[in-house]
């Protein structure tokens, strides 16, 4: 669905979608999930035998040093909103359900670790309010505060259970953002005012490229990934042992919108060093890994090292499901080898997500078989690459080497073997397979219209489904029905027999992220695309967008067809910045370019970035603000009027498993 685009720019509001909206699903009725199959209960059972992460170590460690936790289990917002349930994860404890992988279960027992923990001597963690953690660095006068969850909401909230339990009355003077994923600056206000980062009495350190990469990542292509996020971290579905146990990388995003405050101080390079408050850091770039800009900490005198998200307690995303650039897995892996140089005698890591590591030789080892479980992946895939196999025959491969399964660390509860090879023969090679067969494939509707006809009609291949389904063939059910559902999307009966097979294969996944996608392909099958969750987007995003890219998340946005043949020249002055720039619009294209000074411009608007920003953000209209002498306006304002008017919102819940 395509809706016209409001005078004032209002659409970009579309990126602020707010995760409240997860809060109306309880209201709505959700499809009655089926129970394990035989054939699925055999296939976790196998699991179960074979899992050789024997190791009681993880429990140990997941709930060391346990202070406190929040006495009261629901966190609301001012205005009622429910951002948090601290109970919502409780079903997970005992053995593993017929219904959930034996191994997942496992991580996801431990991701259910709660409350405010200690680390080492000055310094705690919040862990399992939130998909990531929030760790608190005692300084001289005050607290460093590293990471700050994903909400305003729930990191007040746990700063405040700190600081009580801790019976500290000292202010946070600083917040580090280890990288640029929402889940770590979200919350940043709810640790700090921003009054007092302008006037220089709170630091925000950073490392270089934090803010491009912050508020660049999910715009462009922000839509299709925030529904498909929908999917990686079943958003709408119900947390039960048939639905949602978590993310893998923890428990679920707690429900708001993220904020940001831009950083006062970067990072640009290994070594550099800064005391905060007394505390000695020290930092070790880590660009390109898993995050763009990214970097790791020591704290020399606490022989205390912070890995941000480089080194977790599981493979992660070489390739995220929900999309984005494919990572640097050689790059990455060289990263955490560095580190076992750079800090050889730490000895306490702790991360962004999970539970720490204690003793030297624990962390050498850890960080040795998270260094090659990356640097594996991304040889394997070229090896096998190399021999002539393409994406689909690497993504099947499931050698692994024995030591690396005996470590729960390097399985894929977030990322997987399989999607992360495919990862890397997609960074060097694409998507082509070099089979000219392949190269200009029919579109899925129509290829799948044409594939249910040779098959022998609707009839025949539900027919042949329920055969592969009632033989547990799961992967074959859902290749071959999603071709009626495709061809025909009405078709109630192959619905349903797709939905059963991806709810089987929902239940025996190992990947969290899996799971969460196949059973919200299930839901949707059975109850239709539901109402969107969480958005790694808030005004503060918006906000710290560059006017380059504001405009080219506009422009992308155009109506192509109804466009092609119009013309326009429009100069926007920004007189508080002393910016000029050049909007053009041809061959339904429009292109920005920042100091071009155009001869005979259509139009001239002269205004500043907060009329700009009262347009994106607030609705407002050019003739309001031109009348209340916020912007001015000379020529004919026609083209820029046809232009707005052919700037299209995107349906943030599109189809996904059905046309």
């Amino acid at each position: 669905m395509k809706k016209p685009f409001a005078m004032g720019c209002a659409g970009v509001a579309l990126l602020l979608t707010s995760a409240a909206a997860f809060a109306q699903q309880a209201s709505t009725a959700v499809p009655i999930s089926k129970p394990a199959t035989a054939a699925t209960e055999r296939a976790n059972e196998a699991v179960r035998k074979a899992m050789a992460m024997a190791d009681k170590q993880d429990f140990e460690d997941a709930t060391r040093g346990k202070l406190a936790e929040l006495k009261d289990p629901l966190v609301k917002a001012p205005d009622g909103r429910l951002v948090w349930n601290t109970q919502r994860y409780d079903f997970v404890k005992g053995d593993a359900p017929a219904t959930v992988n034996p191994s997942l279960w496992r991580e996801q027992k431990l991701n259910t670790a709660q409350g405010l923990f200690k680390v080492a001597d000055g310094i705690y963690q919040i862990r399992g309010y939130d998909m990531a953690n929030m760790t608190l660095v005692e300084g001289a006068s005050g607290w460093i505060v590293i990471d700050t969850l994903f909400t305003e909401e729930m990191a007040r909230a746990g700063l405040k259970l700190a600081m009580e339990h801790l019976r500290s009355t000292k202010p946070v003077v600083a917040v580090i953002y280890t990288h640029s994923h929402v889940d770590h600056f979200g919350g940043v206000r709810g640790v700090l005012d921003e009054a007092d980062v302008r006037s220089g009495k709170v630091k925000v350190i950073a490392p270089e490229g934090f803010m491009d990469n912050a508020v660049a990542e999910n715009v462009l292509a922000g839509n299709a990934m925030s529904r498909r996020a929908n999917y990686m971290y079943g958003i709408t579905l119900p947390a039960n042992d048939k639905g949602s146990v978590g993310t893998g990388l923890g428990l679920s995003l707690s429900n708001g919108a993220p904020g940001l405050v831009p950083p006062t101080h970067l990072i640009k390079k290994t070594g550099e060093e800064m005391t905060v408050d007394g505390v000695r850091f020290q930092f070790q770039m880590a660009q390109d890994s898993e995050a763009p800009s990214e970097f790791m900490i020591y704290l020399p005198d606490k022989k205390a090292l912070c890995l941000s998200e480089v080194a977790t307690k599981l493979m992660h995303n070489v390739y995220t499901i929900r999309g984005a650039k494919v990572r640097d897995a050689l790059s990455w892996s060289k990263y955490i080898n560095e580190t076992l140089d750079l800090y050889p005698d730490a000895e306490v890591a702790f991360a962004s997500h999970h539970w720490p590591t204690w003793g030297n030789q624990n962390i050498r080892q850890y960080l040795a078989n998270q260094r090659d479980t990356y640097r594996f992946l991304h040889d394997r895939a070229l090896h096998l690459a190399n021999l002539g196999m393409v994406m689909d025959e690497i993504g099947n491969e499931p050698f692994f080497p024995k030591e690396l399964v005996k470590d729960a660390s390097s399985h894929g509860y977030y990322g997987t073997l399989s999607h992360n090879l495919r990862g890397v023969y997609n960074f060097y090679l694409g998507y082509y397979d070099a089979n000219p067969a392949t190269l200009n494939r029919l579109p899925p509707v129509d290829a799948a219209r044409r594939y249910v006809a040779a098959m022998g009609g609707e009839a025949a291949v539900i027919a042949n489904g329920k055969k592969a389904f009632d033989q547990g063939d799961y992967r074959w059910v859902a290749e071959m029905v999603n071709h009626v559902v495709f061809a025909n999307p009405s078709n109630a009966d192959a619905r349903a027999l797709q939905a059963d097979a991806l709810e089987q294969l929902g239940y025996q996944a190992e990947s969290a992220t899996w799971r969460n996608a196949y059973l919200m392909g299930a839901l949707e099958l059975r109850a239709g695309p539901r109402t969107s969750g969480a958005s790694s987007s808030g005004p503060d995003t918006v906000r710290g967008m560059t006017n380059e890219l504001l405009f080219d998340y506009i422009a992308l946005r155009l109506n192509h067809e109804k466009t092609d043949g119009m013309k326009a020249a429009i100069s926007m002055v920004f007189s508080d910045t002393n910016e000029v720039w050049a909007l053009e619009l041809s061959n339904s294209v429009l292109n920005n370019t920042k100091g071009r000074v155009l001869k005979n411009p259509d139009v001239t608007l002269t205004l500043t970035r907060p009329a700009f920003l009262a347009m994106l953000l607030q609705g407002k209209k050019v003739p309001e603000l031109v009348q209340a002498g916020l912007i001015k306006v000379e020529g004919d304002p026609k083209g820029f009027a046809a232009l707005v008017a052919n700037v299209v919102d995107f349906d943030p819940v599109f189809n996904v498993v059905a046309p």
